[in-house]
This record gives structure tokens, sequence and C-alpha cells, in this order.
């Protein structure tokens, strides 16, 4: 079944609640955009006359950032991706709502529709036909992640969230492991730590 909006700001509202009630902080990491806008602006839910809120927006330069999730995208593929998404494919589907919407299934769709079609002396045209869904996903992938700039933009000028941005883009630079857990403690950690350290004093 989908699971909505809606379920994950009654979930989220509930761990919330269970969270402080045993004396903890209650930290929402990840997801979408759209679901944590969802949680704090629906009267609803009743966030924000509920709770204080600490914003941290983790940013890396797209410049840097498309190389990295296109080589992502092809471990993906090395990992199984193909056979994943073949094993929710339905010629029937809608792509529409639920995890059918997610990006890495629409893109496969014309390759499942047409992989079994082509013969043994015709697997170079097979071969095209799925670098050239890899290829899609790696372009909305990118595409998403503007579209996430976009939206954290509004939130802040429209919407006045109080977003700390901490800037990622070295740590991505880096190539060697050590190297970028190095820059990752220094340049994400430690500010996000002092940045919570000053909300909690409040």
């Amino acid at each position: 079944s989908d699971f909505t909006s809606e379920n994950f700001c009654a979930q989220a509202n509930c761990y919330i609640k269970k969270i402080i009630s045993r004396g903890y902080v209650p930290i929402i990491i990840g997801g979408s955009n759209s679901y944590i806008e969802k949680l704090v602006e629906d009267p609803t839910f009743m966030f924000k006359s509920n709770y204080d809120s600490c914003f941290i927006w983790i940013d890396v330069d797209v410049s840097t950032l498309d190389p990295f999730l296109r080589k992502r995208v092809d471990h993906m593929v090395q990992k199984g991706l193909v056979d994943e998404v073949r094993g929710i494919f339905s010629p029937d589907a809608d792509y529409s709502r639920g995890i059918r919407l997610s990006i890495g299934v629409p893109e496969m769709d014309k390759y499942f529709r047409e992989e079994n079609k082509f013969g043994p002396c015709e697997d170079s045209t097979k071969k095209l036909l799925l670098e050239s869904a890899v290829e899609e996903i790696k372009v909305n992938t990118c595409n998403l992640v503007r579209h996430q700039l976009e939206k954290i933009r509004r939130l802040m000028d429209e919407k006045m969230w109080p977003l700390h941005r901490i800037d990622a883009t070295n740590v991505f630079k880096e190539k060697e492991k050590e190297g970028a857990d190095n820059k990752w403690k220094h340049d994400v950690l430690k500010p996000c730590l002092e940045i919570m350290k000053e909300f909690l004093k409040q």
C-alpha cells in the first residue's frame, strides 16, 4: 500500500511524543522535503505550536554532486537495480503513485517491455536500450536535486524556515575515504553539533 504524507505525519508525531516522553530529543533525518513540509506546516498536526525546531541543511554544490550521483547510479546497477525493479514491473502499472513513482522505476519501463522481443543476434540493441534507461535515471536523479534545492529555498524565502546551511562540498571532492571522513568530521559533523548545542541551550 502507499505510504502517504499523512501516514508519515501521523507516525512521526507518534514517535516524536514517545521520544520526548523518555527525555530525549527527536531528530528527523532525510526523507522527502514534501513530507517534512507537510509535518511542519499542516495545522492538523499542530507541529509549530507544540515544538521548537532546528533545521539543518547539508548542501553540496551541484557541479560536484552530479558526477557523484551518476557514479552512484552505476553502482546501483552493478548491485542489481535492474533485477530489483524487474520484480515489480507490470505492463499495466500505474506510475502516478506509490513505489512506482520512485526514480529508477518508470525509466526502466520501456526496457522491460522490449527486452524479450530481441533475439540472440540483437544483444547490442538490447544493451543500447538498457544504457538509455540508465542514462535517463541519471538525468532524472540530477534534476531531482535541483528541484529539491528550489523547494528548500522556497521554504527559506516564503515560509521563513530558519535553515542552517552546512556546505559538504569538500567532503565529496575528497577521493580517499580517510580524507573524506576527516573532512566530514570537520566540515559537517562539528558545525552540526555546535548548532545543536546552541539550540538545546534555548
